[in-house]
């Protein structure tokens, strides 16, 4: 048995698509259709059943799926523990990271990678924390950091920390930057125009269930999915924001804006660490999980 084919048959059958699989892998989807369809008469087995909405295991490709999972996983520890041999991890590791997070951990966490894992590979890819939950279930993240993630089949959740969401506006021209303004209530928050990320994004949907709690609801502006067109926005005077202090010093003008924490109740969010529960964690994706927990709490927890 080919572990290429292997491998191509597996990510077809988590991701359900021939298209999809072959963008997860980077290999043309006639190669890719080929090289499963060799593994099936090999096999003497029909491992996928092809529709127009994509690919779905047989009977057979359920066990072959579970089975190949494992040889995978086993093939990568063997290729970790040769690594070992030679004084270092080895394999690839795919994160995932929310577009503002990224924009604060992309730099000193791939450093860090690049200096305490030189032998092993990191791929970091930015979405949706909904998006990304479903990715890690079907193998194309190993691991993400998760907005107030929920508890679903498939993942586990290691808790991180907690990030205040701040009001963010223009500074007025000519405006100190001390003394900081007062804190806002919540309820008043609820009365200025926001620039806000569209549903399903975490925080907008956190933003929400939190007004909703203290009978309010936001007055959307404007639905921009993206870090910097929403603080370029703010700067313009489209509206206000709502987004870590983090994201802000970030920018590349922090000082055209103003922040003012938000009180009655208080805007926290939940940061998470999540990985799949499917597939046992390699040593290389072990030690990348402690690296970036490491990472997280030193930058995210910085004045």
């Amino acid at each position: 048995m080919d572990l290429k084919q292997l491998e191509y048959f597996v990510r077809v059958a988590e991701l359900g698509s021939f298209t999809r699989a072959s963008i997860s892998l980077d290999v043309a989807q006639p190669a890719l259709s080929r090289q499963v369809r060799l593994l099936e008469v090999e096999l003497r087995q029909s491992l996928l059943v092809r529709n127009g909405r994509g690919a779905t295991p047989t009977e057979a490709g359920k066990l072959l799926l579970e089975h190949g999972r494992g040889i995978l996983h086993q093939v990568e520890r063997a290729r970790e523990e040769l690594g070992r041999v030679r004084g270092s991890l080895a394999g690839r590791v795919a994160i995932g990271l929310p577009p503002t997070l990224a924009r604060v951990l992309t730099v000193p966490l791939t450093r860090a990678f690049r200096k305490e894992l030189p032998d092993a590979q990191l791929s970091i890819s930015e979405g949706l924390s909904a998006v990304m939950q479903e990715w890690l279930v079907n193998g194309r993240l190993d691991i993400a950091v998760l907005y107030n993630a929920q508890p679903a089949a498939g993942i586990e959740m290691t808790p991180l920390l907690n990030e205040d969401l701040l009001l963010v506006q223009a500074r007025p021209p000519g405006l100190s930057e001390d003394p900081p303004p007062p804190p806002i209530a919540l309820r008043e928050v609820a009365r200025l125009p926001l620039v806000i990320p569209s549903r399903p994004n975490a925080i907008r949907m956190h933003v929400e269930a939190e007004m909703a709690g203290i009978g309010c609801r936001p007055v959307i502006a404007l639905e921009i999915d993206g870090v910097s067109a929403i603080l370029d926005l703010v700067a313009d005077g489209a509206g206000c924001a709502l987004l870590s202090r983090n994201a802000v010093a970030s920018s590349i003008r922090p000082s055209a804006f103003t922040t003012r924490m938000i009180c009655d109740p208080p805007l926290r969010t939940r940061l998470s660490v999540v990985t799949s529960s499917l597939r046992p964690a390699t040593l290389t994706q072990q030690s990348t999980l402690a690296l970036i927990q490491r990472i997280a709490r030193i930058q995210l927890s910085a004045p």
